[in-house]
């Protein structure tokens, strides 16, 4: 459902909150060496990711990238909307123009309960709460 951009840009984001704080900053080069990332394409997704204020970015030779508090207390939604766009909660499954409610395609009906499900997945919780079960399951990012 989402596109590999933003399963990157959730993985990075879980992984500045697990690693990184305003006193611990992490340059591109490091996160995309611990995600298996290429560095260019994550660079372009961490300065949109700032760009949108999802996470947080100083520059100089001790910049980098870092999860502040306010950071943290948000939403993966927003890293998801950010890359995929809002669309991605709504479009059709089929990608037909001219799915709707009042004019379903085949799948619509299943479709629109599978989405609201991820939806709820995405807002439930905290970027800090999600990347707290990954760190407390010791899951690879």
């Amino acid at each position: 459902m989402f596109s590999k951009s933003c399963k990157y840009a959730i993985r990075a984001v879980l992984y500045l909150a697990i690693h990184s704080d305003a006193e611990h900053k992490l340059g591109v080069k490091d996160v995309a060496e611990a995600l298996d990332v290429p560095g260019p394409f994550l660079a372009k997704l961490l300065q949109q990711l700032s760009r949108h204020h999802l996470i947080s970015s100083t520059k100089g030779p001790n910049g980098g990238f870092y999860l502040s508090e306010t950071n943290a207390r948000a939403n993966l939604r927003g890293v998801v909307e950010s890359i995929d766009g809002p669309e991605v909660f709504s479009s059709c499954i089929l990608g037909l123009p001219v799915c709707s409610s009042q004019n379903p395609c085949p799948l619509h009906s299943r479709a629109q309960l599978y989405r609201q499900g991820l939806l709820e997945l995405v807002e439930d919780q905290t970027i800090k709460e999600v990347a707290e079960r990954v760190e407390r399951q010791e899951l690879k990012i």
